[in-house]
């Protein structure tokens, strides 16, 4: 398999794996709407290209690491789009979290004319996706992980394959996204009552961190809230958009659990108050002003 790789997409997660391949040694080519994260990269050695056309002409393997479906489709159909350009024998490796219909219907749009994809949703963070130790969700036909595994180990340690179906991937995405949802919410409000009863709240989560009540996303959030980071690593309309999908899914399957739909709710709320460009360690400060009725 040629190393050449392209991204379209190169913002937190995308721009991190742009980062991972180019400190592995991989030609990298990137095409991005915003100029100035496109440049950026193009400094640490990427190639940048002026249309997702451009990219797959560049590189066998195009990684599309935008937000939603809406993005997916422009990236594929738009006037320098994929589908026009790109031949029979590439790849395509699907990252954003969307309903699982929607990615079945990318898949069956690319092997229309021969290109194979892979459902490959993502979950760890930019600063994981530049290390290499994110977490990749794999579906896609046997032979089509086997000929691009160089290129997903490099990306990640944490390669797990789900199942040969385009679509497995997203489901188990939106699965653990509403339990990150739960985590985050439910961690927000332990340290909204702990300041409530008067804790010091750095030492009440050093002590949850060594108890039952530890999550990896409560832990992580709460640390950069407590350290006045404000950079946006992850916005709260991210995961407002993926716990609403787990729920719709939820609600497909006839199944109506207890606390994902609080979650959502509560994702949906800061959104609504204009948090959805903040980061989601933000969560915090929307529990603290919104108790709940």
């Amino acid at each position: 398999m040629s190393k050449h790789t392209g991204i379209v997409g190169t913002g937190n997660m995308g721009g991190g794996m742009a980062k991972r391949l180019l400190a592995m040694g991989w030609p990298v080519y990137i095409h991005d709407k915003d100029a100035a994260t496109q440049q950026a990269l193009q400094a640490l050695g990427a190639r940048g290209c002026d249309s997702p056309a451009a990219v797959a002409k560049a590189a066998g393997t195009v990684i599309i690491c935008v937000i939603d479906a809406v993005q997916v489709q422009d990236v594929l159909d738009g006037p320098d789009g994929l589908l026009t350009h790109m031949k029979a024998g590439q790849t395509v490796i699907m990252c954003p979290t969307m309903a699982p219909a929607q990615t079945e219907d990318f898949a069956r749009q690319l092997q229309a004319i021969g290109v194979h994809m892979v459902d490959a949703p993502m979950s760890g963070g930019p600063i994981r996706a530049t290390d290499g130790t994110m977490s990749l969700m794999l579906a896609a036909p046997a032979e089509v992980l086997a000929a691009q595994n160089e290129l997903l180990t490099t990306l990640s340690n944490q390669c797990v394959r789900i199942s040969h179906k385009a679509g497995d991937g997203t489901r188990v995405k939106l699965v653990n996204n509403m339990l990150a949802g739960i985590n985050l919410v439910g961690a927000c409000e332990a340290m909204v009552l702990s300041e409530k009863l008067g804790l010091d709240k750095e030492i009440a989560l050093s002590l949850i961190e060594r108890s039952s009540g530890h999550s990896w996303i409560g832990s992580d959030r709460l640390h950069r809230v407590f350290a006045g980071d404000t950079s946006a690593g992850s916005h709260m309309r991210l995961l407002a958009k993926d716990t609403r999908l787990a729920m719709e899914a939820a609600q497909q399957a006839g199944y109506a659990g207890w606390l994902g739909g609080t979650a959502a709710k509560a994702f949906a709320m800061a959104c609504e108050q204009g948090m959805g460009v903040l980061d989601d360690s933000q969560m915090l400060e929307f529990i603290r002003n919104n108790p709940a009725s």
